[in-house]
């Protein structure tokens, strides 16, 4: 066996791992994530896959790899020391942000500290109007003397962002020339070069972040390459970017900014994949994994990308006027909504009396108490043990081993008797609320953005995703919810569909309807031939190439913009009005109302992805699975609530390939890494990829 492509995604409490080859031979691995050098369990981990299936390091071709190690750098202030220098009078940008909060009446509010402290902020005399044109020349003298005084602080990585320098770019790379001279090892970022984009705090924000996590994500990718190297894997090494799209490991320690949210896109683009093969137009992604739970949609085959995100603004879904918590970056990334509700999650009751779930989590150690590492809060995991929702005597076809009294005990001890409530409903009560918590990132990314929800499926996935899908879908009125196969590593999975992207973007701030098309035609030209460019250095000819071009639009006089794609080939004025009609549609979808005709409306950014074409699929359409069976029970007891016709019942236990023939709920679905609820009432069935169908009762609209 040869050829194949590995799939790595660390997550908070496992690391997934999955290998594939050409001929859909499959394999997959779940391992505890190793905190501290996250490398470890990624090495450990297919070392025990080539043990157990016979294979050889050289039977690697590729692989790909979401990480959580920039965004965990940020999220721990780890990162570099890092200087900035910026305009005369622009010191505090940082500080000042965008003067929004993101909780409009806690008063206790703080915004988190700034990545670079005020001392090592500094400012350098010069002046560009809007159109780049030069009002107070740069001195090399105040250069110098700001080069000076930083690395006599010490920092380790220089951040430099000027006004207007995305319009020209010429103090900026002077700067540069000038540091670089002085300090020859520093590591240096430029704004002209991280995001030549319009909007001072947004560009200065995504260019410290870029500069700060540098170090440590040059490190890892090192390390991670010296480990293969060592273990005899000499495959190429891919990042997975927050957009969706793959990029080599050494462009991803130029530019870590694009890598922050790589771990939660490549399950979106998974599900993306699968959905057009089932031709599904309409899917909202759900990934339940030990820490974290998030949603995406997906509308016509196409995942949704938001222009900019916060790092560490704790649940990052609401209303987009509650913004300003976390530290924002300016980049592509899909759009995702997230909440702290997963298995770890820990279940505690609030000072009055109510019953809570997370956001603080049991991580991978000491995990919940039923893995009896050293846990002793009660988890989500604990309440499914209690349930009977999970295999009672061992998860992971036995590897994780589980001890259900402890469960009972813990839960019995902390939340029943405080509450006044039995074992069972304590726990039933806990799925609710965990669930409850879940809709709002389901609600997030759909009905607040005028979406129904009800007309979408619900594809679940992640270690927990299957096993809480159905409440969700009931509570939402959702009528389909789709497994994916090996759904606890799907998101691994879902690398292996991704391909090689490049993003660049651009102001071109103008009003639309006053523009020369031949104008935005040549901008757009120059940034597809840099597509062009960088695809063909990575093997890709232009024949093997596309683009996408897209643009930045808002009514004249807003603030902030909706992403458009631009039709067809050659941009003309009828292009020009197919664009303010698309726009007008989205904002009135958005936001529930749109402008007149004669409002004109803005073009503020233009944006181009170049994507290579592999010659044959990035995935086989027919998989076989080969992993350790799970220990099935036939039968298992399990609660699904009080009321008549609820409580404790007798039900069946069924492995995947059991649903050949539909059956009828309730049922429990157990698998080497994931479990399936069917409750009540709704029917599952495998769809000829191998995928569970899940359709559950109509309900009145």
């Amino acid at each position: 066996m040869s050829g194949f492509r590995v799939g790595v995604d660390i997550g908070g409490t496992f690391t997934d791992i999955v290998l594939l080859n050409d001929q859909g031979r499959l394999f997959t691995k779940k391992v505890s994530s190793s905190v501290g050098d996250y490398s470890r369990a990624i090495i450990e981990g297919i070392g025990q896959v080539f043990e157990e299936h016979g294979l050889a390091p050289h039977d690697v071709e590729e692989v790909l790899h979401a990480t959580t190690v920039a965004s965990n750098t940020i999220l721990e202030h780890k990162g570099a020391r890092t200087g900035l220098i910026t305009t005369k009078g622009f010191r505090d940008i940082l500080e000042l942000r965008r003067l929004r909060m993101p909780r409009l009446y806690d008063l206790k509010w703080e915004k988190p500290p700034a990545l670079v402290e005020r001392y090592l902020r500094l400012e350098v005399e010069e002046r560009l109007d809007e159109k780049g044109n030069v009002l107070i020349p740069l001195k090399d003298k105040d250069v110098e003397k700001a080069v000076d005084r930083l690395l006599a602080e010490g920092i380790e990585a220089l951040a430099v962002c000027l006004l207007h320098s995305y319009v020209n770019p010429a103090h900026e790379i002077r700067i540069k020339e000038i540091a670089e001279r002085r300090a020859p090892n520093l590591l240096i970022c430029i704004s002209s070069d991280v995001l030549p984009e319009i909007k001072e705090y947004e560009r200065t924000s995504t260019t410290v972040i870029n500069a700060y996590v540098l170090p440590v994500v040059q490190q890892y990718c090192s390390r991670l390459r010296a480990d293969l190297d060592r273990a005899g894997v000499k495959a190429s090494l891919h990042i997975m970017q927050s957009n969706g799209g793959l990029m080599t490991a050494e462009a991803a320690a130029e530019h870590p900014c694009n890598i922050i949210e790589s771990g939660p896109a490549a399950g979106v683009v998974g599900a993306q994949a699968l959905a057009r093969k089932m031709g599904l137009s309409k899917i909202i992604s759900f990934d339940m994994g030990g820490t974290t739970a998030k949603a995406s949609i997906i509308e016509n085959g196409e995942v949704t990308r938001s222009p900019e995100y916060a790092v560490g603004a704790g649940i990052m879904i609401g209303s987009r006027l509650l913004t300003g918590a976390g530290y924002l970056l300016k980049i592509p990334a899909i759009d995702l909504a997230e909440v702290g509700a997963g298995g770890g999650s820990h279940i505690w009751i609030d000072p009055a009396g109510s019953l809570q779930v997370g956001p603080s989590s049991a991580g991978a150690m000491p995990g919940p108490v039923c893995y009896e590492l050293g846990g002793t809060e009660p988890t989500v995991t604990d309440a499914n043990v209690i349930l009977g929702y999970l295999n009672p005597m061992h998860l992971c076809g036995g590897e994780v081993r589980i001890n259900a009294k402890k469960s009972w005990e813990v839960f019995e001890e902390k939340i029943a008797k405080p509450i006044g409530q039995s074992v069972e409903n304590a726990a039933y009560g806990t799925h609710r609320i965990a669930a409850s918590n879940m809709i709002r990132a389901i609600k997030a990314v759909s009905s607040e953005r005028g979406r129904d929800v009800r007309d979408y499926a619900l594809f679940a996935f992640g270690g927990n995703g299957p096993l809480f899908a159905a409440v969700l879908a009931e509570a939402l009125q959702m009528k389909r919810i789709v497994v994916p196969p090996s759904p606890g590593v799907f998101s691994s999975f879902g690398l292996l569909y991704s391909e090689i992207e490049h993003h660049y973007s651009r102001t071109f701030w103008r009003v639309l309807r006053d523009t020369a098309p031949v104008l935005i035609a040549s901008e757009l030209d120059r940034m597809k031939m840099n597509a062009f460019e960088s695809l063909k250095r990575q093997g890709f000819a232009k024949s093997h190439a596309k683009v996408q071009c897209a643009a930045s639009l808002r009514y004249k006089g807003q603030s902030f913009e909706l992403t458009i794609p631009i039709p067809g080939d050659r941009v003309t004025k009828r292009t020009f009005a197919e664009l303010e009609e698309a726009f007008g549609q989205e904002h009135e979808r958005t936001y529930g109302h749109r402008a007149g005709p004669d409002e004109p409306v803005e073009i503020v950014t233009l944006q181009v992805i170049g994507r290579g074409v592999p010659d044959k699929p990035r995935v086989p359409s027919a998989i076989r699975i080969d992993r350790p069976k799970s220990a099935n029970l036939t039968k298992r007891r399990a609660y699904f609530g009080p009321g008549p016709g609820r409580g404790w019942m007798d039900v069946p236990v069924f492995t995947r390939s059991d649903l050949k023939t539909k059956k009828k709920g309730p049922f429990i679905i157990e698998e080497y890494d994931a479990t399936c609820v069917v409750p009540i009432g709704a029917t599952a069935r495998l769809d000829r990829f191998g995928n569970i169908v899940m359709d559950l009762p109509a309900t009145k609209r």
